[in-house]
């Protein structure tokens, strides 16, 4: 009898041994396949003549950082294509062709230029990407504008128009020599839209891609709260009042362009860096333009042909298109389009 109580306690000893371990090696499965806890990681590089911070939403470090990098890689490639004075950009080809030959182009600039003239078409030429021969007249560094001369000649060479895309071969040819395609106006939203779509196929369900005053968000913050966007003020004196207002962005880019970010002041007159393109002078009439859209390039594009138009034409043109901005004119008044009423949260009036 004690030898058969011994062998069933020797035995209810292995049952409840292996129980155990397969309980340990149950909870040891569930802790390493329960998700971690959300976090935010970013990363910052000078591209595109500029800061550009990659911010990602993710539970995993190692993701995180290979999504990051691979978004990088996309915006430097972008940047290669796109970079006027790069002398091996597709752009630079495509301005040393001009009025002699049409250029092969990659997919990435042919989809850009042409993004770029059905903008010039619904802003009747307010932003033109040829604005190129007129750029190159002002130095803002060392506080050059042209003469009034070289300006009247210049400006003959800007005209969208003039930019002849042919997508069955792949091409873009300006029909004019000395014309010059800038694509300063729209290649950091058409960068950030690309990146975004990067971090999308890593796996990266929230982010940001912040490319100066470009802006691309999509899904949440960790806390499941929209990201929060600053306005800055065009007229701010030091860091404690640049950003005047906030507003909620998921799914959205927004791009804000503004008077004060190259300008040279010469007898009070400020020259800066938004030019109008049917006259080679700086626009008038605003400080600042913010525009969101669904596409980076749209708000990025945008926003400058809104700005040259001015408060009035640009504010119908916004509302026209179902774009949502803000404008700041040149007195400092606030102008809001009726979606976005409601969602900016003013911190600070403009000074």
């Amino acid at each position: 009898m004690n030898e058969q109580l011994t062998v069933k306690s020797e035995k209810l000893k292995v049952v409840l041994s292996r129980l155990l371990a397969t309980v340990c090696c149950f909870l040891f499965a569930f802790c390493a396949c329960a998700p971690h806890k959300d976090t935010m990681f970013k990363k910052s590089r000078i591209l595109m003549d500029t800061q550009v911070t990659v911010t990602v939403v993710s539970g995993s470090k190692d993701s995180a950082e290979n999504a990051i990098d691979a978004a990088f890689s996309e915006m430097e490639k972008i940047e290669s294509l796109t970079n006027l004075y790069a002398a091996g950009s597709e752009i630079s080809l495509i301005n040393r062709n001009a009025g002699i030959s049409a250029t092969k182009v990659s997919p990435e600039v042919l989809e850009m230029i042409g993004k770029a003239l059905s903008v010039s078409e619904m802003t009747d030429g307010a932003f033109d990407i040829t604005i190129g021969a007129v750029t190159r007249l002002y130095n803002f560094h060392k506080k050059i504008k042209p003469e009034e001369s070289t300006l009247l000649k210049n400006i003959s060479l800007v005209n969208y128009r003039d930019v002849i895309v042919d997508r069955s071969a792949s091409t873009i040819f300006l029909k004019k020599k000395g014309m010059i395609i800038d694509a300063g106006g729209i290649a950091k939203g058409y960068a950030a839209d690309k990146a975004v779509g990067v971090l999308k196929k890593q796996g990266i369900t929230s982010g940001l891609v912040t490319i100066a005053g470009d802006i691309k968000a999509f899904g949440q913050k960790p806390d499941g709260k929209p990201w929060q966007i600053g306005i800055r003020n065009p007229r701010g004196k030091d860091q404690d009042d640049d950003i005047m207002a906030t507003l909620p962005l998921s799914d959205m880019a927004i791009s804000t362009a503004g008077d004060y970010e190259r300008f040279f002041l010469i007898d009070g007159m400020r020259y800066h860096h938004i030019l109008n393109p049917k006259t080679g002078y700086p626009a008038g009439g605003c400080r600042s333009v913010t525009v969101t859209a669904r596409d980076g390039v749209f708000a990025d594009a945008f926003d400058t042909g809104i700005f040259v138009l001015g408060p009035d034409k640009g504010m119908k043109v916004l509302e026209k298109l179902r774009f949502d901005g803000v404008i700041i004119d040149s007195e400092g008044k606030m102008h809001f389009t009726a979606g976005m009423r409601g969602k900016v949260a003013i911190k600070k009036p403009v000074s």
